[in-house]
């Protein structure tokens, strides 16, 4: 039965597979009609309130009763006032590498008009304009507005953020001892991994005897991760003298001394260290008249001689900040510790950064934003920490993402390896500002209420001798494997010997300093899958065969680095999150370490992405299989979350594409303007249809959180190449030309997604209230998924996920009306996001304004108990919740958000 504006109508018949086709020609199909008409305008006036105090919620909900109770009847276009003609802009690409401005002043020209035209217009409706359909006006109410003049930031309504009245103090939680058993507690999730129990119980016990052994020769696990106060640079004292103590292991050296400016680069007698059985060289630097010998922000290097009798200079392998002068080729260590101690919030060049606000909840799923500073800013430059905390951060959360995770956050020198070939573990890149203004980052995100994640690198490390520490004391061993197994011949870096002592210390603080010292709330640890086999997962295929993971393939050393360092991180700091990229899918990886599983919370469901672009690049439409789709999208482990994702920044480097540019390529050049404003293109009508259908999907199926890299949201055009100069690559040899050390493309176009004539608003408001959906209904950590239909004929995927159902229509030209789904409950479901909204560059062929109700019966279909009959056109998504959190005029409301037809916060709010 459907349910029509509160009337009850019988469908012609009852429709199943053999259901009538509604087929559209390319001619007039939605992809293709000329959408060249006046917009439904809407007049209302209502003061914004704040939700969060009870009288402006007793408020909201009376709004809201006479809202729902008032049904909106369309405006024939007879009755449209204030529709202003814009001029024709034409985007001409003059070459293949740019995307021309838009004409700002064109556009302000625009704006200008319509404003003056506005004011002059009397209408039948109060207040009567046109309606920018991604910022609405709310609507008129006989509420009394005085009585609601309560500020309210739209981004409060859905993300609360944190209060703090002083400084926040971390709350440590205690280090668990390791559970009496054999490592095969997990096995009661898979009780095929039997067939590797011994493999399990040799890793265990691995596991137990270093455990053990840091606690009877290191004071404990909580001392041996905490290296970072110990070695490097640390204020301290030596025989009640006040000074610096300077530590460094460097097993090989014969001599060492430290230099800097302090001493003018050449080191007197008292600059030279001792060096300790056990390889580690020591030298402290009392005060002078009460000043610290060492100035802060001044350069540093330690000079030593190697095995070998050569005198080099190296960083500091512990150093908490290194830079680059902009006339040298060389970084240098630098000595950083302000005199001062800030104020809680307080950023001062001469005072330390003292956190003000505490770390976000764990949220019940991911949703990130996976972000790089450097490349933020859609000015050709290297953006800083200051400009993303003030640009980016309220950006992030106003799409709705919980969580960012920070790309190239530790110092390296190459810009152009993205942050992947680390020369400085312990210091934040230099490129974007001071350590005080990351951590100032950090502690405004918090402030928001977004967990910080940050991207570390613990699977390999620079090659780089002079500003990194491979080669530190003239040996290829130290924190590395020595001869040829500690190069990695793809990535030309050094391999760390995960059963190396000291490498441990070095890694497993580390990973402590980030979380202790700016905060982080948690890891995504990079190239996983390279540390954990000996083959680096490099010309190898990952066929599920068990004996591929757990076998002499295996770097067991690597792995139990990694059930350390989870050990150590979830128990000092209960709310941390930690992901690994691991594309084998290696079992128990997502299982906790108390069972004997690896203990990451999360794996990178890195097949999705990869999927994707085999769909655009080698299939057309009909071609691609809704089967195959799914079965992507839902291959992974029982009991072991993913992060799912439909690209990342992988997909955006130089050499690749982005879905966006997969789908458009060339005519995003030219066709990307909204109608009137340029000209259009079936092959943008279609990119855009099917980008915002990608990324629902991927969504909805692929995962239990969530990732999109920055500006992928609204379709960023072209790719991202970093400044760099000609080269050969050292796997293959080949020569690589550069691009003139340009930033054109390292970048990102905000000015695309922002300006009102671009098609490019309609994918990022899409993006935005696709994951205001997750905060209303928490579907991506639902438990119930259940998918009823893969039609390969009718292109068509239906599933339902939590309380929502998702129908999915992918073929080109067929629209299906009275389509039969399943569900799980019977009962009134209405539309509650529609890719077809004309919000979302859609044509509202169905559109939660229709604001039809849709009555699942117990008429079993697809193997569900109950279902119901839709509308689907071609190439779009459309999700129905229940009908009773459904409100046709929720995005007009204060702090609705524009497509979204969501009740209130919906029934399971969560930020």
């Amino acid at each position: 039965m459907l349910k029509f504006g509160g009337q009850l109508k019988t469908p012609a018949q009852v429709r199943g597979n053999n259901s009538p086709v509604l087929r559209i020609s390319p001619a007039t199909s939605p992809v293709n009609r000329n959408q060249n008409q006046v917009p439904t305008l809407h007049s209302v006036k209502l003061n914004a309130i704040d939700p969060f105090k009870s009288e402006s919620r007793e408020a909201l909900d009376a709004i809201t009763s006479v809202v729902s109770n008032r049904r909106r009847k369309p405006i024939s276009t007879a009755q449209t006032v204030g529709v202003v003609k814009k001029p024709e802009v034409s985007f001409v690409k003059e070459e293949v590498e740019s995307i021309l401005p838009v004409d700002e002043s064109a556009e302000a020209e625009v704006i200008r008009e319509g404003e003056a035209l506005n004011e002059d217009v009397e209408s039948p409706v109060n207040s009567l304009a046109t309606e920018d359909p991604l910022n609405p006006s709310p609507l008129s109410t006989s509420v009394d507005e005085k009585a609601l003049e309560v500020p309210l930031e739209r981004a409060d309504y859905w993300s609360p953020g944190i209060e703090s009245e002083g400084e926040f103090v971390e709350a440590y939680g205690a280090l668990s001892s390791i559970p009496n058993h054999d490592g095969t507690e997990c096995f009661k999730w898979d009780n095929t991994l039997w067939s590797a129990a011994s493999h399990f119980k040799y890793r265990w016990n691995l596991f137990k005897n270093l455990r053990n052994a840091i606690d009877q020769h290191e004071g404990g696990f909580d001392k041996f991760s905490q290296g970072y106060k110990i070695y490097g640079f640390n204020r301290g004292e030596h025989n009640g003298v006040q000074g610096v103590w300077y530590r460094e292991w460097a097993p090989a050296a014969k001599a060492l001394a430290l230099v800097g400016e302090f001493n003018k680069w050449t080191p007197s007698d008292s600059h030279w260290a001792f060096k300790n059985q056990f390889g580690v060289w020591e030298l402290f630097l009392p005060d002078q008249n009460g000043k610290s010998a060492i100035p802060h922000r001044s350069k540093v290097k330690c000079r030593l001689e190697t095995a070998s009798g050569e005198w080099v200079d190296r960083i500091p392998a512990w150093v908490k900040w290194a830079t680059q002068e902009w006339n040298e080729v060389q970084y240098n260590g630098v000595y950083y510790e302000p005199p001062q101690k800030g104020e809680p919030g307080e950023l001062h060049p001469d005072k330390s950064y003292v956190f003000k606000y505490g770390r976000p909840d764990k949220p019940r799923a991911l949703r990130i934003y996976e972000c790089h500073v450097g490349m933020s800013s859609s000015e050709p430059k290297i953006n800083s920490y200051t400009e993303f905390k003030r640009d980016m951060l309220p950006r992030i959360r106003d799409l709705g993402y919980n969580a960012i995770q920070i790309m190239a956050v530790q110092e390296h020198a190459y810009y152009a390896s993205f942050g992947y070939h680390v020369t400085n573990f312990f210091a934040p890149s230099s490129r974007f500002g001071t350590p005080d203004e990351l951590k100032a980052l950090i502690d405004e995100a918090h402030r928001l209420g977004l967990v910080v994640l940050m991207d570390i690198v613990h699977s390999h490390a620079s090659k780089n001798t002079n500003d990194g520490i491979s080669m530190f004391d003239g040996t290829d061993g130290m924190y590395f494997h020595g001869g040829q197994r500690g190069y990695h011949w793809m990535w030309d870096s050094r391999c760390f010997n995960y059963g190396n002592w000291e490498t441990l210390r070095f890694l497993l603080s580390n990973s402590r300093w980030w979380m202790d010292e700016y905060k982080f709330d948690g890891y995504r640890f990079d190239g996983v899958t390279s540390m954990m086999y000996h083959h680096h997962g490099l010309s190898y295929t990952f066929s599920g065969h068990y004996n591929e993971y757990f076998g002499m393939n295996t770097d067991v050393d690597a792995v139990v680095y990694l059930m350390l360092v989870n050990n150590l991180l979830h128990d000092l700091f209960p709310k941390c999150i930690t992901i690994g990229e691991d594309v084998s899918g290696m079992p128990a990886f997502c299982r906790p370490w108390t069972e004997g599983g690896v203990g990451f919370d999360y794996r990178l469901q890195m097949a999705i992405a990869d999927k994707w672009i085999e769909l655009m690049k080698k299939h057309d439409d009909m071609a691609w299989e809704m089967g195959n789709v799914v079965h992507t999208l839902t291959n992974r482990r029982y009991a072991e979350s993913c992060v799912a994702y439909a690209e990342s920044h992988d997909q955006a480097l130089v050499g690749d594409k982005t879905i966006a540019f997969w789908l458009m390529d060339k005519d995003m050049y030219d066709c990307m303007a909204v109608v009137g404003h340029g000209p259009t293109s079936i092959i943008v009508d279609r990119g855009v249809a099917l980008h915002k259908m990608i990324r629902m999907i991927t969504i909805g199926l692929g995962g239990e959180s969530y990732l999109n890299f920055m500006g992928n949201e609204f379709g960023h055009p072209e790719w991202i190449d970093f400044p760099r100069v000609d080269s050969y690559d050292p796997s293959t040899g080949k020569f690589v030309p550069g691009n003139h050390g340009s930033f054109h493309h390292c970048r990102r176009r905000w000015d695309l997604c922002d300006s009102p004539i671009l098609k490019y608003r309609y994918l990022h408001a899409f993006d935005r209230a696709m994951c205001h959906l997750d905060k209303a209904f928490g579907f991506l950590s639902a438990a119930h998924t259940y998918v009823s239909r893969k039609d390969e004929g009718d292109k068509l995927v239906v599933f339902e996920r939590g309380d929502l159902v998702f129908v999915f229509n992918f073929h080109p030209t067929n629209s299906y009306k009275e389509y039969r789904v399943g569900c799980l409950q019977a009962g009134d479901y209405k539309v509650v996001l529609s890719s077809d909204e004309d919000v979302f560059g859609g044509f509202k062929n169905v559109t939660k304004d229709s604001d039809v109700t849709f009555q699942a019966t117990n008429y079993q279909f697809d193997g569900r108990p109950c279902s119901f009959q839709v509308y689907s056109p071609a190439r779009t998504c459309v999700v129905y919740a229940p009908a009773e959190w459904c409100d046709m005029d929720g995005d007009r409301l204060p702090g609705g958000v524009p497509g979204l037809g969501v009740k209130g916060l919906g029934p399971y709010f969560s930020p």
